[in-house]
């Protein structure tokens, strides 16, 4: 093969191939901030997710839990109340779900036990449906923790931003 034919139309033809590649056409993730707005469906609530790589499971704010038998099934019936990011009303809303599991946390203080449901959520354009861990977070600043198990489905969290995209989840978003 002539050296020019190398030089000219080698790489032309690489770059070709290249641009066909489905790896190509893929969508580079998305850069998510540490911090995220959300809404906690249906209640229509919007608050601060915060999203945390060093947390497998993701967990809610949850007040009033309450364990009970439904067609032989274990259920809860837990309470979330908190201020509307939208209206600044406190909202208050109380759900009943299938236990999925029970996830035992441990930590400095000891370990306990905490229910595990599914809840429908959106953050960043995404409607989700994930499991969280119930816990009373009101002392904590952000009342919702999305872990990894949720987060590998939304993009890369990159800890030097906040607030980079909208929960809006209206537009189709399945």
């Amino acid at each position: 093969m002539p050296s020019t034919f190398k030089n000219l139309f080698l790489p032309a033809l690489l770059a070709g191939v290249t641009a066909l590649s489905p790896l190509a056409h893929a969508e580079s993730p998305r850069n998510l901030g540490w911090i995220e707005h959300g809404v906690i469906e249906p209640a229509d609530m919007t608050v601060k997710f915060k999203l945390d790589t060093g947390a497998l499971t993701s967990s809610m704010h949850a007040e009033d839990i309450e364990r009970f038998e439904r067609d032989g099934q274990q259920w809860v019936r837990f309470k979330v109340t908190l201020e509307d990011l939208k209206s600044d009303r406190l909202i208050s809303e109380t759900f009943e779900r299938p236990l999925e599991r029970d996830l035992r946390v441990r930590g400095a203080g000891g370990s306990e036990q905490r229910p595990v449901v599914r809840m429908d959520v959106c953050v960043a354009g995404e409607r989700l449906n994930e499991e969280f861990s119930l816990r009373d977070r009101s002392n904590m600043h952000y009342p919702v923790l999305l872990g990894r198990r949720t987060l590998d489905r939304l993009g890369n969290v990159d800890s030097s931003l906040t607030f980079t995209t909208s929960p809006d989840c209206t537009t189709g978003n399945a």
